[in-house]
């Protein structure tokens, strides 16, 4: 039997496409004299454009790849693979990652951040996201949650001018290794007890009637700390409002869709691929976590006054309701729920970038970006304030925003079917709660400005990158509250 394993290029060629990229942005940033350096973010762009179109034969072929096991032996578990799971997500951060660069172009230039390494950290964090999308060991989970993590302090850290950056970055850093370590201490006792880290052989390893111990109960427990801390799960949560404002509002956007993305696509594998038999262990603790999430998340979120900050409370709510669906999982029934999570990124995916997209062009030209700075803004800049309102309605559940109506109701019914009829009920007052905060922001784009209407929010001059990346936004939401089987079909 022939130890030489073939590997199939195009099944992790968006990866890899990126990792190149990365590597050129750094290159063409030494060799370029500072007035040109510009041009390395549409590199960037264009290297996560070829990365999507990568994507679309990979959707009618799947591939799997790198299945050689020990002792070069060809066995049938793999560590990287691509199926409709993979493509989904490996998608939206594309997508998402681009609609980043395009917010990051001016945000680079205006701040004087420097544009070489910021992008190839950006990048760098992307092949990660995009890889951990595929991953099916723990070792592939681990590393790509880590590469996922590690560009992301120094993108914080970048606004060296700016103090609130480097206290951003240390606490980012800090919570990430503690859990970090924790997480990588319940794999160890996983593949102490099991003798396995291919996904599958440790679900079938578990799946042994009476031979349930201690600790593995305890080491699946401690597995999730550190996917926690990447979705801002409670009680992992509390560097996400002062790392979010601490950060420039596009990398802010980024930690709070891509990176959460690639937090909870490497959750759901693991919890649904190799911790299945042990639905009954960590499906209570997903759903009392889910609980606290969305509750401290949406109590915080009504207090705030400083745009970023407020999103970054509603991003921890958002991501009590994602975990809704895992915290409803029975043994047995495991794969019935990843579908809802599923949906329910996606839809948050859009409906967040909307947001982030409209208060990185305010915050431009009000560093404030207090929500007062946003009183009025419809009077000057329609297009801007109807973009931005559309998104917090679609987040709010709301029509004209039903994206994020279908979606909501998608995750209600997944406890309703499993009879967890208390996290529905935690989650319908959470829903309600979340209203006031969002429509309150909604009501101050269209209010009148205080006093003289001339010192009302200025037009703003929207540049092309920041136009396209509000467009996409913005067209995406429309488009998925008038046709929502898009993707709630994975619900």
């Amino acid at each position: 039997m022939s130890v030489v394993q073939d590997i199939d290029y195009l099944a992790v060629a968006p990866p890899l496409v990126v990792a190149l990229v990365a590597v050129a942005v750094v290159v063409v940033d030494a060799l370029l004299p500072a007035a040109r350096r510009a041009v390395t973010g549409w590199l960037a762009l264009g290297g996560l454009v070829v990365a999507g179109a990568l994507l679309v034969p990979l959707a009618g072929d799947r591939r799997e790849t790198f299945c050689v096991g020990g002792g070069g032996l060809v066995l049938p578990s793999c560590s990287y693979v691509v199926e409709d799971l993979t493509l989904v997500f490996q998608a939206l951060v594309v997508a998402g990652a681009a609609v980043v660069v395009l917010l990051s172009i001016d945000t680079v230039r205006d701040d004087r951040l420097p544009s070489g390494e910021y992008f190839f950290l950006l990048l760098a964090s992307v092949t990660g996201a995009l890889t951990l999308a595929a991953a099916r060991d723990l070792l592939t989970l681990v590393v790509a949650l880590e590469v996922v993590s590690l560009p992301a302090f120094a993108l914080v850290a970048l606004r060296r001018d700016d103090p609130r950056a480097g206290e951003a970055a240390l606490k980012l850093f800090l919570v990430s290794v503690v859990s970090t370590a924790v997480m990588l201490f319940g794999l160890s006792l996983v593949y102490g007890v099991t003798g396995h880290v291919h996904l599958d052989r440790i679900a079938t390893a578990l799946d042994v009637p009476g031979d349930r111990t201690a600790v593995l109960v305890l080491g699946v427990t401690l597995a999730l700390a550190g996917f926690g801390f990447k979705v801002a799960a409670v009680p992992f949560h509390f560097w996400a409002p002062d790392v979010y404002q601490g950060a420039a509002v596009p990398v802010a956007a980024f930690l709070s869709v891509v990176s959460k993305a690639a937090g909870f696509v490497g959750l759901a594998v693991l919890l649904t691929e190799g911790f299945a038999p042990y639905a009954d262990v960590w499906g209570p603790t997903i759903a009392v976590v889910a609980a606290l999430t969305m509750t401290v998340g949406n109590l915080a979120a009504l207090r705030q006054r400083h745009a970023v900050r407020l999103l970054a409370w509603s991003s921890v709510a958002q991501s009590g309701y994602m975990l809704v669906p895992l915290g409803a999982a029975t043994v047995g029934e495991v794969d019935a729920v990843l579908p809802a999570t599923v949906a329910y990124v996606l839809a948050y995916g859009v409906m967040n970038l909307g947001a982030f997209s409209i208060v990185t062009l305010v915050g431009r030209h009000r560093p404030a970006n207090d929500l007062e700075d946003y009183r009025g803004l419809a009077r000057t800049e329609p297009l801007s304030a109807f973009a931005l309102a559309f998104s917090l309605a679609c987040l709010a559940g709301l029509p004209p925003g039903l994206l994020g109506l279908f979606a909501k109701v998608v995750v209600f019914q997944a406890p309703v079917d499993s009879g967890a009829g208390w996290l529905a009920l935690v989650m319908a007052v959470n829903v309600v709660v979340g209203l006031f905060y969002y429509l309150a922001w909604a009501a101050l784009i269209y209010a009148r400005p205080a006093g003289d209407p001339a010192q009302g929010p200025p037009s703003y001059r929207i540049s092309w990158s920041d136009g396209v990346a509000i467009g996409m936004t913005l067209g995406a939401a429309v488009l998925l509250s008038v046709l929502p089987d898009t993707i709630l079909r994975f619900g």
